[in-house]
């Protein structure tokens, strides 16, 4: 019989120890393989806003595998099944959406858990237990698991301390889109009063004993973020880096044969 190897990612956010991260949304495992491999130290598999399924899903985690970057489940909602579908296929990592409130924080938390600490649904031998090979697992799999929350509104944030009291929660992750959105700034989070509120969420989630994580798109914001205190930090996305990479590679191409049909 086997064990379940320590996840480093939950050890290293409650010790406050930096992380950086990746956000995924190509849905491919070949290129969840080749970013895994890049350094980062979490990335986030993405079932919200990318049209990730289960299977799919199952082959970018056994893509990763091999990694030592812990694969970060988004889930498409605070929804028991969804919770459970993602943990018996091996994440043991979740990120939750659109958490208001404690009390949504603790529902969250619960369905991560077996009874009598929550309502997860058992299975004898999925993926999570190496198919039955990890012995004692339904009694220590929550030791594993590591619940983010993801705060998306004012509403939300006016709730982080009684959100990072629930027991069972690891992090606090900020929307940044979602929260401009909630306050008036569509499309626009590095608006001055936006920015203000995020810089206020994470010194209180920091304050509260709770690693604060934030995702951008602007790696030199990234790094301002980081500088700012927060715990862990998607530095961008593998979708963008491939539509920046390429445009800028085939503006590079067309500019070299408009030099050349000059001559």
């Amino acid at each position: 019989m086997s064990s379940l190897p320590p996840n480093t990612f939950k050890a290293a956010i409650a010790a406050g120890q930096q992380q950086i991260g990746l956000w995924s949304s190509l849905c491919s495992n070949i290129a969840t393989e080749i970013i895994a491999g890049s350094g980062f130290d979490w990335i986030v598999l993405d079932t919200e806003h990318a049209p990730n399924e289960v299977p799919g899903l199952l082959s970018q985690l056994q893509a990763m595998a091999t990694s030592t970057t812990e694969p970060v489940v988004r889930v498409a909602w605070n929804d028991a099944v969804a919770i459970k579908r993602i943990l018996d296929i091996g994440a043991r990592t979740l990120l939750i959406p659109f958490v208001q409130n404690a009390e949504e924080a603790r529902a969250a938390v619960a369905a991560t858990r077996y009874p009598p600490q929550g309502i997860r649904g058992v299975s004898v031998g999925p993926r999570a237990n190496r198919y039955g090979r990890v012995a004692g697992y339904h009694h220590v799999a929550h030791e594993s698991i590591c619940v983010i929350v993801q705060i998306e509104t004012r509403s939300a944030c006016a709730e982080i301390e009684a959100i990072a009291a629930v027991e069972g929660v690891d992090g606090i992750f900020i929307g940044p889109s979602d929260l401009a959105a909630d306050m008036g700034h569509l499309a626009n989070p590095k608006h001055p009063e936006v920015q203000a509120a995020i810089a206020d969420a994470c010194a209180r989630i920091r304050a509260a004993g709770k690693g604060a994580g934030m995702l951008t798109g602007d790696p030199e914001e990234a790094c301002r973020y980081l500088a700012n205190g927060f715990t862990f930090v998607a530095m961008g996305s593998d979708a963008g880096v491939l539509a920046s990479a390429t445009a800028k590679l085939a503006a590079l191409g067309k500019e070299q044969v408009a030099l050349l049909s000059k001559n």
